[in-house]
């Protein structure tokens, strides 16, 4: 911990209501709403009910001199508060309290809360663009854009807000745009960058260049993997070459670029002959000399972004079920599940799942208080 708590930078954000209309600051109840968060509480109505419970223990931390507010006043609040203000406080504390170490991945990726679909407008759906480091397991920021097909505007400005220097940032093909790629080599990091359609004639480069004869030869450095379970056999191979020829002048239109590569995946279902249809083939750009055991690893690390947060947020949290929309609460709430997932996933005394830690947090104190020490919270 080199800075502010997060307690710290909750307590510096300016609440903009009048002074003589405030029974509670906006301190305690944003610090109520990630602790019922991190105990478990879904919902306004159940964020009050752990306050109710836990009203002693919460004032070893706030003030709470007039008890818990009602759910009607939390959701006011958070309502009111400035998403983008919510969010910067959660970047400066994570910088805080996390180091990136060299070499380490980033992944950026977003996530839509299918909850807040709008029905009768067809729309409104909120859709939080996320950085994630994959070797701490730990979100490091996030941003909510209008529509998913915003990402591209979002991320430049989600770059800007974080310290990246020597780090590998990886994102999928949606995020394979040049103005990304400037803003992550201006941040002193390196791109890791999927290339699809979206990237035309980039993607038509490589179909040029690929050929399955690249598996055998001696031609490219090369490396694989193999995992079985469950019945099933996966297969993962990884090609890297630094010489850019076979993309010709496109080449140019990267900043910095120095590894071209391709990725395949074979998945075998119980001991089944090969199947095409599961074969996989993924095109790669990085700024980043990379091996091709460095290649896969990185790539393979870009995808813990879904299945160690967005399956946890959506399993533990249950956040595609949260239809809360009013004013800005909705990405409010979204901020809160990450700070508490990154506070349950630092504790390593307790050996188990996100659940079972909320569950934990939720009936014991003492439990709860460690959380909060662990990551520079309290």
């Amino acid at each position: 911990m080199n800075g502010l708590s997060l307690l710290d930078h909750i307590s510096i954000i300016h609440d903009h209501r009048q002074s003589w209309k405030i029974s509670y600051s906006l301190t305690d109840i944003l610090f109520l709403t990630v602790t019922a968060v991190i105990g478990g509480a879904e919902g306004w109505e159940e964020i009050e009910d752990f306050g109710e419970d836990h009203l002693d223990w919460l004032r070893l931390y706030g003030d709470f001199e007039n008890g818990i507010p009602s759910h009607h006043t939390i959701a006011r609040v958070m309502g009111m508060l400035s998403g983008k203000q919510l969010q910067k406080l959660f970047i400066t504390w994570m910088q805080d309290c996390h180091t990136l170490t060299e070499g380490s991945v980033v992944a950026i990726d977003g996530k839509s809360l299918r909850g807040t679909y709008d029905k009768s407008k067809r729309d409104n759906v909120i859709h939080m663009v996320s950085a994630f480091s994959a070797e701490n397991q730990v979100v490091l920021g996030q941003l909510k854009t209008a529509t998913k097909s915003n990402e591209i505007t979002a991320i430049p400005e989600l770059l800007q807000l974080l310290e990246l220097k020597g780090c590998i940032v990886t994102l999928d093909a949606m995020g394979c745009q040049r103005k990304i790629a400037q803003e992550i080599i201006r941040k002193k990091a390196d791109y890791l960058l999927a290339v699809k359609g979206n990237q035309g004639k980039l993607a038509d480069a490589f179909d040029n260049w690929y050929s399955p004869a690249m598996w055998t030869g001696e031609k490219y450095e090369s490396y694989s993997t193999q995992e079985k379970g469950h019945g099933r056999q996966e297969t993962r191979l990884s090609i890297v070459s630094h010489d850019l020829t076979p993309l010709g002048d496109l080449a140019y239109d990267w900043p910095e670029l120095k590894t071209i590569g391709i990725v395949a995946t074979i998945r075998q279902e119980n001991g089944e002959a090969f199947d095409p249809k599961n074969f996989v083939l993924r095109y790669y750009i990085s700024s980043a000399e990379l091996s091709a055991k460095a290649l896969l690893e990185s790539t393979r690390a870009h995808w813990s972004i879904e299945s160690q947060l967005h399956w946890r947020l959506d399993v533990a949290f249950r956040e595609d079920e949260c239809q809360i929309t009013r004013g800005e609460a909705g990405e409010n709430l979204a901020v809160c599940r990450h700070i508490a997932i990154n506070l349950l996933t630092a504790d390593k005394s307790f050996k188990a799942g996100i659940k079972r830690k909320q569950k934990r947090a939720g009936r014991n104190n003492e439990y709860l208080s460690q959380l909060l020490a662990g990551c520079g919270a309290s």
